[in-house]
This record gives C-alpha cells, structure tokens and sequence, in this order.
C-alpha cells in the first residue's frame, strides 16, 4: 500500500520513512509488529475505560476472572492464580489481600492439604466481575466492529500461530 493514500495509517508512515531513510535494512517486521504494539495500546485504553466503571483495575479484574473461569465453587489456589496472572508469589499475596480487604474473594483452608489455601470468589466479586466483563467484551466488540467474522477468525488463528511458541516455552 503506497503511505501516500488514504487508507494509509501511522505505521506506513512510519515505515516509509525508515524505508527512505534506511533503505540498507529490512523494516517489514514493523508492518507488522508496530501494528500489534499500537492495537495493545488501544486495548490497554479500552480495558481502563470498561474496568474503571467498575472500580476496578486491569490486575483486579485478572485476578477475578481467573476465579470466575474456574467454575463453581470458583476457587482456585494462589500458585494456581498466581500461574494464570504471570506474576510472583509475593505479588499475588499482596493482591489477595488487597482484593479480600474489598469483600470480592475470601481465603479459606485446604481440605485436602492443611497446610494449603483456596481462594474463594465473592459472590460481590463475581457481580463486579461479570459486569466488568459485559463492559470489556462491548469495548471489544467495537474495535472489532470493521471486521467480517471471517477476518476476526483468520487474525485469530494468525496470532495463534505467532503467540503459541511464547505460551508454551516453560
């Protein structure tokens, strides 16, 4: 697509200038790339908007969505939460007590291992995270809105591709 036409977006811009300006070196990977770092930004945007009509912030809403995917009893270990959020021991400890401090998850003995503890979601959490959900998918859902469902299909098998070996190299 020439940078010059309508259609064009920043990232061509961007492109044609490194293109003029470092023609000695391939800039395709930006085409690319830049594309998926400037729609990250947008979702990061987006996700701000949904969670803050909800008092919640991006981590919160991370924690509590882990829990709600669980399914009922909707409880799941810290290392459990600690694993799906991406974060360290202590980070999940901190947030754990921040999120129990709001009444959105309580933490209750291990049955099965008297030295463990599962994290509980709140029915107050489960609430504050549905509706922060509804919000996020409507937030997503516009964003996606000038796509076919068969371009959304293809994008998502695509970054399938691209995104697998980072999920799965532990």
């Amino acid at each position: 697509m020439d940078a010059d036409s309508v259609d064009a977006d920043e990232v061509d811009r961007l492109v044609r200038a490194w293109q003029r300006e470092r023609p000695d070196v391939d800039v395709t990977p930006l085409e690319v790339l830049s594309r998926v770092s400037r729609l990250a930004r947008y979702l990061d945007l987006a996700r701000r908007e949904a969670f803050g009509g909800h008092d919640l912030e991006a981590w919160e809403f991370d924690v509590l969505a882990a829990l709600r995917r669980a399914g009922s009893p909707y409880t799941l270990s810290p290392g459990d939460i600690q694993r799906q959020n991406l974060v360290s021991s202590g980070t999940i400890s901190n947030r754990l007590d921040r999120l129990e401090s709001r009444g959105w998850l309580r933490r209750e003995p291990d049955e099965t291992d008297r030295r463990g503890v599962r994290v509980v979601l709140t029915v107050a959490g489960r609430e504050v995270v549905d509706a922060a959900l509804d919000d996020l998918l409507a937030q997503e859902r516009e964003i996606l809105g000038s796509l076919t469902l068969q371009q959304r299909e293809q994008l998502a098998a695509t970054l399938r591709s691209l995104v697998t070996p980072f999920d799965n190299a532990d």
